[in-house]
């Protein structure tokens, strides 16, 4: 397909007019499993039939034998937006942290039917979900006299990218449009539903303004991680959502500069898939940010603070290093340079042995003993005054605690990116060096991951607990949950040919699953493969 090319040809769609129901082969989309009930329902939408009548009258306009820019409307070069889930294979909680992680995209996405309108306000924006459970929603951006773009809605639409790189620095003004979404990933799963929604409406903000040419997948990226200190993503789910390749994983770099790079994923004997279940406990972030999610990101930076103290590592007074860049100041890298696989994980293993500062018992508290610190005890292990300390960690961040567990939180980032590398390494060698010990080492890293989530960084639930432990039961190489924690979904290494036998044990035996069954239960628990990200379909 591509010979005699440097690349891949540019894709170049003919002119077509929109979509009608009654124009659709059934033969044809019944063979397309489960997709003829949601291609119908975009066709027979409200909001599809308004933008075909903006075309009807923007052709009649030109004159019926005039063709139109073939950009807009779902029938034309840029008919869907879609862009996947996330599930990480190696990462937890350690992004934040500047440690690189392994995510891949899943099977399951969101899509994002758009067209312009013609009510003449630059920008609005209906937004409409088949599913009825999500009420219509109608926003439109201003733009104040410093050119600063504002919205007064959820911030997660994809829209502050696409504003702040075409529409700042000039008196352009962005069209005004319907939006229809539809997607397969449910809500606070842990398989960042949030990422493929920004990423889908950051590529139909684009498609529908003309602002596609030229425009990279790194491009994509960058302006969908606009939205990161609005939405409280990493970067690396709008990576993997938008980068991610087939048959792959992708290993995101954050430190000295941002990378990434495919991972082929080896073949096993026997074939294996990911099978995610859901814990059907809702990750709410809203929820659980004061007393969870907020505060581990602050116990890893006062953690990294203790170190550089403890350690003779150079720290400025109202610096917040996080652990990734203490890691390389007290390995003496220079800076801007980037450390090796095999330098990164030998300085890992190294600093793993300093860790008893963080703590003023011997104990490491699996034999019960507290080994928490309370506030004032942290702030004397900092070398800052409770002022200093106060404004540098506490003023920025809303959390809600009163003992802190340094030493833990930084036990398992650090041994959380050692997995990262190892299990990079035991994909390289699978691919090139196929053995039986594959399938162990990769359910290996997965129980272990799972159970320092579970003890070290207190980030599961008993829920999530519960079915990693099924999951092995039923046959699972490895298991472990995927995101944020606190609920969400597991993901479960299984024989390809025993799926349908694992999950038949996973409903009678998971408690919440009693009852499920068709849809339902395929919502609930499912198999996937590593896809490729976002594009326009």
């Amino acid at each position: 397909m591509v010979r005699r090319h440097g690349s891949p040809p540019v894709a170049r769609m003919l002119y077509r007019e929109p979509l009608r129901t009654d124009k659709l082969d059934r033969q044809v989309i019944r063979g397309m499993s489960g997709f003829e009930r949601k291609l119908v329902d975009v066709l027979e939408s409200d909001a599809y039939a308004r933008a075909v009548e903006a075309w009807e009258r923007r052709r009649q306009a030109q004159g019926a034998g005039t063709p139109m820019r073939p950009s807009r409307l779902m029938t034309a070069r840029f008919p869907l937006a879609r862009a996947l889930a996330e599930w990480a294979i190696r990462r937890e909680h350690i992004d934040y942290c500047l440690f690189g992680v392994l995510p891949a995209a899943v099977e399951r996405d969101v899509l994002m039917a758009v067209g312009p309108t013609e009510e003449d306000q630059p920008g609005r924006v209906t937004a409409q979900n088949l599913d009825s459970k999500y009420t219509r929603q109608t926003f439109a951006p201003a733009k104040a006299p410093g050119k600063n773009w504002a919205l007064d809605i959820d911030k997660r639409t994809g829209y502050y990218g696409v504003l702040d790189k075409f529409f700042k620095a000039n008196d352009e003004l962005p069209r005004d449009l319907d939006l229809l979404v539809t997607g397969s990933v449910p809500a606070g799963s842990g398989l960042s539903s949030s990422a493929a929604m920004v990423v889908a409406s950051t590529l139909s903000f684009l498609a529908v303004n003309d602002k596609l040419d030229g425009i990279t997948k790194g491009d994509l990226v960058e302006m969908a991680v606009e939205n990161e200190t609005r939405v409280g993503m990493s970067s690396m789910d709008q990576s993997a959502s938008v980068i991610c390749n087939a048959n792959s994983a992708l290993f995101i770099s954050f430190f000295p500069r941002l990378s990434a790079k495919p991972i082929p994923l080896p073949i096993t004997s026997p074939c294996t898939v990911i099978v995610c279940a859901n814990s059907l406990v809702v990750s709410d972030k809203v929820v659980h940010s004061r007393t969870r999610y907020n505060l581990r990101v602050v116990e890893t930076l006062a953690a990294a603070r203790v170190l550089a103290q403890q350690l003779g590592v150079p720290i400025g007074k109202t610096e917040r290093l996080q652990l990734r860049v203490l890691l390389d100041r007290w390995l003496s890298v220079t800076k801007g340079v980037e450390t090796d696989p095999k330098g990164l994980k030998e300085g890992l293993e190294k600093i793993v042995e300093k860790l008893d500062v963080l703590k003023l018992v011997d104990s490491d508290g699996s034999d019960g003993t507290e080994i928490e610190l309370t506030l004032e005890e942290m702030i004397a292990l900092s070398g800052l005054s409770t002022e200093e300390f106060t404004e540098t960690y506490l003023s920025w961040v809303d959390i809600e605690a009163t003992r802190f567990q340094l030493y833990k939180r930084a036990k398992h980032v650090f041994l959380e990116a050692l997995r990262v590398l190892e299990l990079r390494e035991v994909c390289l060698r699978g691919v090139h060096e196929p053995s039986d010990d594959t399938l162990r080492e990769l359910g290996r890293l997965l129980d272990e991951s799972q159970k320092s989530c579970m003890a070290v960084y207190e980030c599961s639930c008993p829920e999530v607990d519960q079915l990693t432990r099924l999951a092995k039961q039923a046959g699972a190489y490895g298991s472990r949950q995927t995101g944020a924690g606190l609920g969400g979904c597991t993901v479960s290494l299984v024989e390809e040919s025993r799926v349908s036998e694992f999950i038949e044990k996973m409903r009678t035996t998971y408690p919440p699953y009693h009852g499920l069954k068709g849809e339902e239960l395929s919502e609930a628990t499912f198999p996937t493969k590593p896809s490729s990200g976002a594009t326009g379909v």
